[in-house]
């Protein structure tokens, strides 16, 4: 019975009175985007993971507790690591070592990278698995694709050895496609990351349902791909921060307002 109390129930630590005001509306947004990947079906069992840099110049970050599903995730579970992947502070809860070394690279290099998210969708992988990456096949698609990095798969990435060539990999860029692997996004808070990781994805998921159509897909007129480029590259930010995850937030709330303890 107290192995099955033990699956069913999870405690979780109450961390709002012991955190400063500015880390908990990170935590409550963060949250707010792993329920958010898990209502979109976006999620992959425990594995995969965001993370949200704290203030202070530690580097600090925080990342998913392994052992709980995306739609458990709240404020208070997210466990805050420095940049060795050690918890700063007790936590009865473990994080995934292949989230630490992609995540820690990224947080480490870029002092714009306040927020990383790294997918495994379907779609995702299988764009990933192309040779050709993400083509420019929808707006869509267009409006990020020139601020995509590709990195080459090495394996599960607990190799801390690998975070240089993360990095080198994905220079300023905004978003990454890890081949044969998934997805990731960076953004300078969790909403305009997240919102840009949802374009990756919906190009991803239309690419691939335009291609199992057949091979006589649609290419838009020359110059138009690039045109697109410089649009997303002047609003996509502003829609997600003003517009966007604003709205996103508030159905977060509506699904479940848990997320936010």
């Amino acid at each position: 019975m107290d192995e099955v109390r033990a699956l069913a129930e999870v405690d979780i630590p109450d961390m709002k009175a012991k955190v400063s005001e500015e880390e908990w509306a990170i935590r409550v947004d963060l949250a707010a985007a792993y329920r958010l990947v898990a209502h979109h079906g976006w999620d992959d069992l425990i594995f995969t993971h965001l993370s949200a840099r704290v203030p202070g110049p530690e580097h600090h970050f925080l990342l998913n507790p392994y052992q709980l599903m995306f739609e458990e995730v709240t404020a208070s579970s997210l466990v805050k690591v420095d940049i060795h992947g050690n918890p700063v502070g007790p936590t009865p809860f473990i994080t995934n070592p292949a989230g630490f070394t992609i995540h820690s690279a990224i947080h480490m290099a870029r002092e714009d990278a306040h927020a990383v998210m790294h997918l495994h969708t379907p779609a995702g992988q299988a764009v990933a698995a192309h040779e050709e990456g993400l083509l420019p096949l929808t707006q869509t698609a267009m409006l990020v694709r020139s601020d995509l990095a590709f990195h080459d798969y090495e394996g599960v990435a607990t190799d801390l050895d690998e975070r240089e060539r993360l990095v080198a990999d994905l220079g300023d860029k905004g978003g990454m496609i890890l081949r044969n692997h998934g997805t990731l996004a960076v953004g300078r808070n969790v909403g305009e990351c997240f919102v840009k990781l949802y374009f990756i994805e919906r190009a991803c998921q239309a690419q691939i349902m335009a291609l199992s159509a057949g091979d006589r897909v649609s290419n838009p007129p020359q110059g138009t791909a690039e045109l697109a480029a410089e649009q997303g590259a002047a609003g996509l930010a502003m829609a997600a921060n003003l517009l966007a995850w604003p709205a996103l937030k508030r159905k977060a709330y509506r699904l479940d307002p848990g997320f936010a303890t």
